[in-house]
């Protein structure tokens, strides 16, 4: 068995060799210096808010098992999955191949004497090479399929251009030339191919093919070095290439994804409280290294462009460009070109205003991503620059002036908002009077919003039923300040957030119960990052605690579906199948995709016994109603709406269809967004939206 095997520089001269090793270590220089300047280049970038680099054991062990499962491919795309998989598989068995021989020829057999390139391990080798290679080759063809034959929308933009076209195909006769070098190996055994050599079955029996068309041996011979010369400059030259183009991806991507935060978007990076503290994105280096980082990771596949509710509503944003567009800003900058600002309202800008004030902070973006971009940093950054410039939206303007004069969104007396308990013919309890289990956070809406005053009044009928002890703050309720913090209203946020913990301070509780689910991610994810600490000497703040906020989690934070969900499920509430209407349920952003709360609002769908059917996009999946990041107060010329887009969905898309009776929602900024989009989407007489406490609140009364 010793004499199956195959010689490295069969055909190739001495001098050759030579050439080879001189062309070889050029490359890895290039390389090297290519992948020096990259990381270089990042630590100009300013410190992150947040530990990237901590327990990197497990960080590399997780990111590793992401990259190699190709688990966010095969997120909505089954067939870019299997694509994407067979790319990196075959690239790495490839990769991996090579090196096994660098070790037989330059370590192993140099100390032993001896190759074990040889025998069953050579025959093992040559198939698993040929097996992977096919792989490979499929993959890309695969690619090239779908970005020039189907012309899959998503991987087209402005930013497409001639390096996209030059990986791809690089990448394809990289393959291709592989089973050709080999192939031709094969067929230049005089007395043709060997029978050991149908291991490897594709150059196997292109090698047959050569031969049945009239190649010899000898013929075979003589074009051989021309075929490994071609092979090996084009591979030298791809990996010399990496780290200046779209292939340096294959790197980038996975340190970010090794250093991503698992809680980005749902926690948002804080200002400094020291006045003199610079924060503003004036300039490119102003973005963070992960940031940066961040720029080059995108592959430019499209995958968040494709689930942006603002891009397909027709809003100037496409959150693909506004990470390649301070890309191409840094490197243009870099190169010497004159400095512009980054973000403006109008004129001459790298984002334009408009484009960030139509974000939604839906994180849809995010979640498709396969190398854990997190756009919203960047967005949120920008936002708060707008804020710094005074380039804010006059709607937004009036939204920040009612909070900061009287505690809420909609400018209205503090007084005003516990006077939906009036309807009511029970007393809700005041928690700063009396000890209680559930401290229920209302929220804005609920309190302020006719429409959604309904939703809080059958909340609290579900908790006299269930004869729970819970409590409102009354008039010392105040606005959480989610979304203007993700307007860029940094300041504005803490103050809100001082407030409203000082009540909660106030209080005697186990349970913080939100209404909402912006004001339950805030809570829950950011109100505990806050250090109170640096704004003792504030004599504008009043500090509610020293330090941080719950940072132990002494008090739980709940959504109210996951609180209803548990008493139904200990028998504290029962909640009859009465009802029999056709159902579907809206997953909201800040419940589901930012909190991952997705089974207990459809268990109690379920309990009320209406049939529920799931819209096509659900769960992490859903679409944003658009209302969130400020999308409510905003004014759009959108066609269609996002509102108006779900609502077709639900009745077209779903299982039920035209059948579907009630739109269940458990967000009181979906249900404003939805009764609107009822209307002018003209679908008044088609479908009725409903809250989930509406719907419990109307079984537990049917019985």
């Amino acid at each position: 068995m010793s004499d199956v095997t195959r010689e490295t520089f069969w055909q190739i001269s001495a001098v050759g060799e030579i050439i080879f090793y001189f062309l070889t270590a050029v490359t890895i220089l290039v390389f090297i210096y290519g992948v020096y300047s990259r990381f270089a280049r990042y630590a100009r970038g300013t410190e992150d808010p947040f530990p990237r680099l901590d327990d990197i054991g497990t960080r590399v062990r997780e990111a590793s098992r992401i990259a190699f499962s190709n688990e966010k491919q095969f997120n909505r795309d089954l067939v870019g999955g299997l694509m994407h998989s067979f790319i990196l598989w075959g690239f790495l068995t490839l990769l991996i191949g090579t090196t096994i021989l660098s070790i037989d020829k330059y370590a192993y057999k140099p100390f032993t004497g001896e190759s074990f390139y040889v025998g069953d391990f050579f025959l093992s080798y040559s198939f698993v090479m040929d097996l992977m290679g096919l792989l490979f080759v499929c993959g890309i063809s695969i690619a090239i399929y779908r970005r020039y034959v189907v012309r899959n929308e998503r991987l087209w933009g402005k930013h497409t251009g001639y390096e996209d076209d030059l990986f791809v195909w690089s990448l394809f006769f990289l393959g291709v030339g592989g089973f050709l070098l080999e192939s031709v190996r094969i067929a230049g055994w005089q007395g043709g191919p060997q029978a050991f050599e149908q291991v490897s079955f594709v150059s196997y029996f292109l090698a047959n093919t050569y031969q049945t068309l009239g190649l010899t041996a000898s013929g075979a011979q003589s074009i051989y070095p021309a075929v490994w010369w071609g092979h090996s400059i084009l591979a030298l030259w791809f990996i010399a290439w990496i780290p200046y183009a779209k292939p340096f991806h294959m790197l980038s991507s996975f340190a970010n994804v090794v250093v991503r935060d698992p809680k980005a978007g749902a926690r948002l990076p804080g200002v400094p409280a020291d006045p003199a503290a610079d924060t503003a994105t004036e300039e490119i280096d102003d973005f963070s290294w992960k940031q940066i980082l961040d720029q080059d990771a995108c592959t430019k596949c499209g995958r968040c462009s494709s689930v942006c509710p603002a891009k397909a509503s027709g809003r100037p944003l496409d959150p693909r460009d506004v990470i390649l567009d301070l890309k191409g800003y840094r490197e243009q900058h870099d190169a010497g070109e004159e400095d512009i600002p980054i973000i403006a309202d109008g004129g001459t800008s790298v984002i334009d205003s408009s484009t960030m004030e139509s974000c939604m902070s839906c994180m849809a973006c995010m979640d498709a991503c396969p190398v854990e971009i997190e756009h919203l940093t960047h967005f949120t950054d920008m936002n708060r620059q707008l804020v710094e410039q005074a380039d804010v939206d006059s709607n937004a303007q009036d939204v920040f002036q009612n909070v900061m004069q009287q505690g809420n969104t909609f400018g209205d007396p503090a007084r005003n908002r516990p006077d939906w308990t009036e309807d009511l013919d029970f007393e809700v309890p005041d928690a700063r009077e009396e000890s209680v289990e559930f401290l229920w956070y209302v929220g804005d809406y609920p309190s302020y919003d006719e429409r959604n005053q309904e939703v809080a009044k059958s909340l609290a009928r579900l908790f006299e039923a269930a004869d729970v002890e819970y409590g409102i703050l009354y008039e010392d309720e105040v606005y959480d300040a989610n979304d203007v913090r993700r307007m860029g209203e940094e300041l504005l946020y803490v103050d809100q957030a001082s407030q409203l913990i000082g009540a909660f301070e106030d209080c005697e509780f186990e349970t913080v119960v939100c209404t909402d689910p912006h004001s339950f991610n805030t809570i829950t994810n950011e109100y505990p990052e806050i250090d109170f600490g640096e704004y003792a000497d504030d004599p504008m703040m009043e500090v509610p605690v020293e330090g941080y906020w719950n940072a132990d989690g002494t008090y739980d934070v709940k959504h109210y579906t996951q609180v209803v969900a548990n008493l139904v499920e200990s028998g504290t509430l029962d909640v009859p199948g009465a009802l029999d209407y056709t159902a579907t349920y809206h997953d909201p952003c800040h419940l589901g995709r930012y909190n991952d709360v997705f089974e207990a609002p459809r268990e109690l769908v379920v309990e009320t016994g209406c049939e529920l059917h799931e819209m096509p996009r659900n769960r992490a999946d859903s679409f944003c109603c658009g209302g969130g990041g400020g999308g409510l107060w905003m004014d759009y010329d959108e066609e269609p709406k996002p509102s108006e887009e779900r609502l077709r969905e639900a009745l077209e898309d779903t299982d039920a269809g035209s059948a579907v009776e009630k739109f269940v929602v458990a967000c009181p900024m979906c249900m404003t967004m939805y009764e609107d989009g009822r209307k002018t989407g003209g679908f008044e007489d088609d479908i009725e939206i409903v809250g989930l406490t509406e719907l419990l609140a109307e079984s537990i009364q049917a019985a």
